[in-house]
């Protein structure tokens, strides 16, 4: 990147101030400070927060990240901001179930690694949970195999997908009500789970609190647990681990 900003500043393609300004570790458009170096230290772009963003708010992130030649990612977006999204910046692609926003590069698919992510999701009630981790992983990406409506109620369900699920290189699952569906993937494989409780059950669910203790407490060993209804944050702890393998395997 920095030899290609010096090179248009020597054929006069870029002045000297817009070079400082590609150059700079963030952009402050007021509201917001945009992290341009994100990507060099973790190796992924800033991701938009959508709650409490408002619609311009929102554009004017995405048009500054999208300059920088990073893919774009907003999360929890409701749908009324983002027919206003939409509207100006049409390229961008809306998924109403996950509230995910996002723009990929073009060249993207070059990006896309070996192996896949399992999604593995106990019902249908939390496939909205579900999507936000797979839309996520996939513009991060990693290949995502969605295996959903399998929980212990009808175990056999799962059992039918076992062969796909144990070849993934790390599996997320996503579970409300008692959040048994973690321990049980967890007893099943032998890469990394990652467990996310949702909000999802009857009664004295707390919210999806009795799910998040559930998953805490599992005595299946490597399993870890994000918060509740957190499919982003579990997407990109995926997505890190996937990166870990591939990069094993090439080497």
């Amino acid at each position: 990147m920095l030899d290609n900003i010096l090179e248009q500043v020597q054929q006069g393609k870029l002045t000297v101030e817009e070079a400082k300004t590609k150059l700079a570790s963030y952009e402050n458009l007021g509201f917001a400070k945009i992290d341009y170096h994100r990507t060099k230290r973790t190796g992924f772009p800033e991701v938009i927060y959508g709650e409490g963003k408002t619609a311009d708010q929102i554009i004017s992130i995405m048009k500054a990240i999208q300059q920088n030649n990073n893919n774009v990612l907003a999360t929890r977006v409701s749908e009324d901001k983002a027919e206003v999204i939409v509207e100006q910046f049409p390229e961008a692609q809306y998924d109403s179930r996950s509230r995910i926003l996002y723009w990929k590069l073009q060249n993207d698919a070059a990006l896309q690694r070996e192996g896949y992510i399992a999604v593995i999701c106990a019902g249908t009630s939390d496939l909205n949970v579900a999507e936000e981790a797979a839309i996520t992983a996939e513009v991060f990406g990693s290949n995502v195999h969605r295996i959903y409506d399998v929980g212990v109620a009808g175990l056999h369900r799962l059992l039918d997908h076992l062969e796909e699920i144990q070849g993934a290189t790390v599996s997320v699952v996503v579970a409300g009500m008692e959040g048994a569906l973690g321990s049980v993937v967890g007893g099943l494989v032998s890469h990394p789970v990652i467990a996310v409780p949702t909000s999802v059950g009857y009664g004295a669910n707390f919210q999806g609190l009795s799910a998040l203790l559930s998953m805490l407490n599992s005595c299946s060993s490597g399993l870890s647990v994000v918060n509740i209804d957190n499919g982003f944050g579990a997407a990109y702890n995926a997505v890190m681990i996937d990166r870990l393998a591939n990069q094993k395997s090439r080497e």
